[in-house]
């Protein structure tokens, strides 16, 4: 599959605003007083578990993106 180059850099914006958007996020429920009472909660969980696959998808989704931009200048 070939990606144009605006898919790319879209794909790439992607993965970079994730790892801008994601760790805020998880700033904010760190200093939620629901994330911890004698240790970790379930909302905290949950949400800690959201943001590591959210960065995840986000990097996966941010490197295609790398890879398919560097595809269309090497023709």
């Amino acid at each position: 599959m070939k990606l144009s180059r605006p898919m790319s850099l879209f794909l790439v914006a992607f993965g970079l605003w994730s790892w801008v958007i994601w760790p805020t996020f998880l700033k904010n429920i760190w200093n939620d007083p629901r994330s911890f009472s004698d240790g970790p909660t379930a909302f905290f969980t949950v949400h800690l578990v959201l943001v590591i696959a959210s960065l995840v998808f986000g990097t996966v989704i941010g490197v295609l993106g790398v890879r398919g931009f560097l595809a269309t200048r090497r023709r």
